[in-house]
């Protein structure tokens, strides 16, 4: 099934039966990947005295109580309310869904005792595009970021410099393969956070973050369309399933 999209004064063409789901999806296990020093997802059917909630145990359907949290269990979209005073939700704040969209792959460089993302590498590999969004795959890039447990690893992080050089070139939403743009032990300072939500000046209340994501490596560097889908919850974050469609000739 074909369709065409125009941005930017310019009509594109995608194939919506063949998309690329950059998502790891959330299941019940220690070996779902996560961070943020919290425990695994829960997902377990409601139970009334002796009856319990599932086919299998003699119910008629499946009724289970999912617990989990956004930002610590699996691909996320989040907005500028998680990190400020006043309540703002994803859901309210991003209401366009289809993107012109970068993947640009990096390989973080050691400085002093962490591994980071500066502006020199973003400026190499995005160069001076015009673009709604941008992926970020970082390498190495095995399966195993399906699965890694983060707490207390002092993971890869964005140089403050290398958002606000995003925010300049126009990027709107912004797509990680890690757990946050910034340090995992940051004394809260948060800079990457702030810098690419204007957080000292006028907020972009209308961009977004998406964290945990796994881009394969069948997946070419290049421009795609993003359909960033976003589940409806009045929150900060949702949990998201991005999909990318390749661009047609």
């Amino acid at each position: 099934m074909l369709a065409t999209i125009e941005t930017n004064s310019r009509k594109y063409k995608i194939d919506l039966s063949k998309p690329l789901d950059i998502s790891i999806p959330l299941k019940a296990s220690k070996s779902n990947v996560n961070a943020w020093y919290i425990d695994e997802p829960k997902i377990e059917p409601v139970q009334d005295g002796e009856w319990i909630a599932s086919v299998e145990k003699g119910a008629s359907v499946n009724f289970n109580n999912i617990q989990f949290n956004p930002h610590a269990h699996g691909t996320h979209t989040e907005c500028v309310g998680h990190i400020t005073n006043e309540f703002l939700s994803v859901n309210k704040n991003l209401k366009q869904f289809f993107f012109l969209a970068e993947l640009v792959t990096v390989a973080p460089e050691l400085i002093d005792e962490d591994f980071v993302i500066s502006k020199k590498q973003l400026q190499f590999a995005f160069g001076n595009k015009k673009r709604d969004a941008i992926i970020i795959r970082t390498i190495p890039n095995t399966k195993e970021k399906k699965s890694r447990q983060y707490s207390n690893t002092n993971w890869v992080y964005f140089q403050d410099e290398a958002i606000k050089f995003l925010v300049k070139m126009g990027i709107k939403h912004l797509l990680i393969d890690l757990p946050s743009v910034d340090k995992e032990k940051d004394n809260g300072e948060l800079k990457g956070h702030k810098a690419f939500w204007n957080f000292d000046g006028k907020l972009r209340k209308d961009c977004t973050i998406t964290e945990f994501i796994y881009v394969s490596n069948k997946i070419e560097d290049g421009t795609y369309f993003l359909n960033l889908q976003i589940a409806p919850f009045e929150n900060d974050a949702s949990p998201s399933k991005p999909i990318l469609y390749q661009l047609l000739e």
